[in-house]
């Protein structure tokens, strides 16, 4: 693959999101020690603190065992994330497809306005994506980079609706033993 595939190959499969869907599928929020107020305001569940946790489990199998060992742990958790990923690279990056298309098809780059709502400690984002001075798609997330993914994704089914935003992506394999 060219160097840039491979960035976006890189940044799909160890995106925190990607991560995050690790750590839920190997029941890693379960094992996190965290103080009252995270414990209570559902910090096992929060794709940040997973995401976290999972580069922190990944990089202790690092500094403990053999670099074999751990590319073959790495191999057994994200093999068909990576499989997936490395077919179409990028297919993911909604904000980025979204500016190529409208680049090659002579429109406006896209512009997002952001809203946000809630308390500090569960802040939900609205961005809605316009092209050409129109409205083209609304999306929520926890951070502003997901809703601006989300709103990105609904304008790209708006553009190409036999183009399906979210292909969808295996769940991890987590084996016996692993």
């Amino acid at each position: 693959m060219a160097e840039g595939q491979l960035a976006q190959l890189r940044a799909e499969v160890v995106s925190a999101e990607s991560l995050a869907g690790l750590a839920v599928d190997l029941r890693l929020g379960e094992a996190l020690r965290l103080g009252r107020g995270e414990q209570a305001s559902g910090g096992r569940e929060k794709p940040s603190i997973l995401s976290d946790a999972m580069e922190a489990v990944i990089g202790a199998v690092y500094l403990d065992a053999s670099l074999e060992e751990l590319l073959a742990l790495v191999r057994g958790w994200l093999g068909d994330r990576i499989a997936c990923a490395s077919r179409v690279p990028g297919i993911r990056d909604f904000k980025t497809r979204l500016q190529e298309y409208c680049a090659r098809s002579g429109l406006d780059a896209p512009e997002y306005l952001l809203s946000e709502k809630g308390p500090d400690h569960a802040k939900q984002f609205l961005a809605v994506v316009s092209v050409d001075g129109q409205e083209r798609g609304r999306g929520e997330g926890r951070s502003k980079k997901q809703a601006e993914q989300a709103a990105a994704a609904s304008a790209w089914e708006a553009f190409d609706p036999q183009m399906p935003a979210a292909p969808e992506i295996p769940k991890t394999a987590v084996g016996a033993g692993q």
